[in-house]
């Protein structure tokens, strides 16, 4: 089986490439070959099979033509404008969200046969605020653009998939703590500055309260949802393709808190409370917490704690970091 993954320059796609690399399977489907693009062309995992990486606009339908092989059984699709990038500019971001999500669909339609398609949505599909309780039949409304820009991209995902040209699943990733590297222009990525920072030694600001809650899940458990999302029977799904995985409520003191423990007093010392109205106007919006029955009885595994995020982010992260900060 052919994977591509689109977004595969960013963390996540690269610790997903990493992942596949190593096991040389999705689920009981062996990879013959893979392709990664982005931007960029990202890097190469060492594998037993072909990697190829590209860079590509995927909101080019002639780039997504190439990325689409007749082998082609599973695409993985992160690339996007993130949050505060696509509020700030409304043009780009719907030219990426959207047409480029439809761009990858339709280079899909043109296969003898349908292949997964795993889209990552996102919990800004929803609104509501912290006081809002996420069921599985609740409706996402969008409070920003890249909530309606990811809302629109998992209506394409079902009817695409109810017409038989993919087989699609929508996930709707919580924020992802930590973020390996540097901040990104996502409006919730104080929530991984606010202990990425301080572990290594430096300052980090926070732009909302700390009894302010997010619904959250370290990197590792997404790859290993989007690996079931990838591997599952997507006729247990039904028409309804999106899901809203197990992940964490937390509240930024609760974060805080773990951070001491792990860090000690220093190392909570080193962040610093800053207004910053235009973050707290788009994550305020997002609700904090999700009813995830469905995700659960379809294999989702629960998200980790946050002593547990942190962990994870010090055994797998912590010396990447460091680097990419000293080759800045």
């Amino acid at each position: 089986m052919h994977v591509v993954i689109t977004g595969a320059g960013g963390f996540l796609g690269r610790k997903l490439a990493r992942r596949i690399a190593e096991e040389g399977r999705v689920g009981a489907h062996r990879v013959t070959a893979m392709t990664l693009a982005d931007l960029a062309a990202p890097p190469v995992p060492p594998a037993a099979f072909a990697v190829e990486t590209l860079a590509a606009d995927i909101a080019e339908a002639c780039a997504c033509a190439r990325l689409i092989r007749p082998d082609t059984g599973l695409v993985v699709h992160l690339a996007a404008v993130v949050s505060a990038a696509a509020e700030a500019d409304f043009a780009l971001g719907w030219r990426v969200n959207l047409d480029g999500t439809r761009a990858l669909l339709e280079a899909c339609r043109e296969r003898a046969e349908a292949p997964r398609f795993v889209f990552t949505s996102s919990v800004a599909t929803f609104s509501g605020g912290q006081g809002a309780l996420i069921r599985d039949d609740t409706r996402p409304v969008p409070a920003n653009s890249y909530g309606a820009q990811k809302a629109a991209g998992e209506l394409l995902v079902h009817d695409w998939t109810r017409r038989g040209f993919v087989d699609g699943v929508s996930l709707r990733l919580p924020t992802i703590v930590i973020r390996p590297g540097r901040p990104n222009r996502a409006a919730s990525s104080f929530a991984s500055s606010i202990l990425r920072e301080p572990l290594i030694g430096e300052e980090a600001l926070l732009p909302v309260a700390e009894d302010f809650a997010l619904w959250i899940a370290s990197p590792r458990a997404a790859v290993d949802w989007l690996l079931h999302a990838a591997s599952m029977n997507g006729a247990a799904l039904g028409l309804d393709r999106g899901i809203n995985p197990p992940g964490l409520t937390v509240t930024v003191g609760e974060m805080l808190d773990a951070l001491e423990r792990a860090g000690g007093a220093e190392a909570r010392g080193r962040v610093r409370r800053v207004a910053d109205p235009e973050v707290a106007a788009i994550v305020g919006a997002w609700p904090a917490r999700f009813d995830a029955t469905r995700a659960r009885a379809l294999g989702f595994r629960e998200a980790e704690t946050i002593a547990q995020t942190i962990a994870v982010f010090l055994t797998d992260d912590l010396e990447e970091t460091r680097a990419l900060r000293h080759a800045a």
